[in-house]
């Protein structure tokens, strides 16, 4: 019987230094994840570079296709603003298809929020963005895309 103990024994720490080391692998994993750093979107090569009612009527049209196409990537749109709304601590300025109502969104990174500030309705800019996809709202019956880190593109 003692001897059965102390066989089973070596098996348990094992069992416990492997599920040990996974934690400590999940753990830096959830670390990396958690504490990544963007790196400044205006320095960033935009992998697109389109009109900005040409890109909301590609989503209109398809709007699963377009996700797989532009999610998670930089793009750089250009277009009239249409308008523009203060936010908590960020600035989200608007292209609308006035067709149809359907828009895209971009909120600024906080260091060029003093330069966002200065657009005013009715201008013409270029803006680039992480896209993080667009969704289509039954209710409004448009289509809504969104940038997160967003810079003007000079």
């Amino acid at each position: 019987m003692v001897e059965k103990a102390k066989k089973r024994r070596p098996w348990i720490k094992r069992i416990l230094i492997g599920i040990l080391v996974i934690v400590v692998i999940l753990g830096g994993i959830y670390w990396y994840v958690a504490t990544e750093k963007f790196s400044d979107t205006k320095v960033r090569k935009a992998a697109y570079t389109l009109n900005a009612l040409d890109f909301i009527r590609e989503f209109q049209q398809n709007t699963n296709a377009a996700n797989q196409k532009y999610t998670d990537k930089i793009i750089t749109l250009n277009g009239k603003v249409a308008e523009i709304e203060a936010a908590d601590t960020t600035l989200n300025i608007k292209f609308i298809d006035p067709a149809t109502a359907s828009y895209a969104i971009f909120a600024f990174q906080q260091q060029h929020l003093a330069e966002a500030k200065t657009i005013k309705i009715g201008d013409s800019i270029s803006i680039k963005g992480s896209c993080s996809g667009g969704i289509y709202s039954e209710i409004k019956e448009a289509t809504a895309i969104n940038f997160q880190r967003s810079a003007l593109n000079k």
